[in-house]
């Protein structure tokens, strides 16, 4: 495990968006997974100015939607496929035949989820999966649980995912969460982890514990051979750095 410690989250976003740049040059048809929220947006940002002077670093990658919000229209403005589609699908004109994703309302949930993984199996394993954690140690809408879900899944949505800040107070009709399962996650060849803010001290004060429990899910990545973390100090304010070593 890597940690790079960042000054700010400006600092963190761009030695994010630097690894990721850096993961596509090494193989330049990867298939990289994508969470949402607030710990990767400027990642997306720099990625999508550095698109306009290098389209063809982004010309063969695979785009994968990491979760989704189940019961949410498609195109609301709060669904995981909008955000990924304004902030980096169609700035770098990316094609809909390498960007793919959950439905957020399927007819057969269940059977969303089969074809999330049957379509892995065709084309994974995944190359590169960004993650950012939650404040209770969820990755994804893996949540804190007494054992946790291994392939893509329907997931009960806990009280600190429904106050997450990308759904700005809109909650209606959201009925559960759609995931990728932590061995989908772990079987990813490279993964990156990015954390910022003073919010997010204890959830990483937690993570250093080196603990593993499906009470925390993010403490299975300490389980990959190939994980980077890269946080600001706000959110290693309560932690020992070198216990991450």
């Amino acid at each position: 495990m890597t940690l790079v410690v960042s000054a700010d989250y400006e600092a963190m976003s761009r030695s994010g968006a630097e690894f990721i740049m850096g993961a596509i040059r090494r193989v330049p048809d990867a298939l990289v997974c994508l969470p949402t929220g607030s710990s990767p947006a400027r990642a997306y940002e720099l990625l999508a100015a550095h698109g306009r002077l290098e389209p063809e670093l982004f010309g063969r990658v695979r785009w994968l939607k990491l979760d989704e919000w189940g019961g949410l229209p498609i195109d609301h403005p709060a669904t995981c496929e909008r955000y990924l589609l304004d902030r980096l699908m169609i700035p770098l004109e990316v094609p809909a035949a390498r960007f793919f994703g959950w439905q957020s309302q399927p007819e057969d949930a269940d059977a969303e989820c089969q074809r999330m993984a049957d379509w892995l199996a065709a084309h994974g394993p995944i190359d590169l999966c960004v993650l950012g954690l939650g404040l209770n140690g969820h990755l994804g809408f893996n949540e804190p649980a007494p054992a946790l879900q291994p392939g893509p899944h329907v997931a009960a949505l806990s009280s600190a995912s429904l106050t997450h800040s990308m759904l700005g107070g809109e909650r209606a009709g959201i009925r559960y969460g759609l995931t990728l399962g932590m061995a989908d996650i772990l079987h990813s060849r490279r993964l990156l982890l990015l954390v910022n803010g003073a919010h997010k001290a204890e959830a990483m004060r937690r993570l250093a514990e080196r603990q593993i429990t499906p009470e925390f899910p993010a403490s299975f990545l300490w389980l990959h051979p190939a994980l980077t973390i890269i946080a600001d100090r706000a959110a290693l304010a309560e932690t020992d750095a070198r216990r991450f070593r």
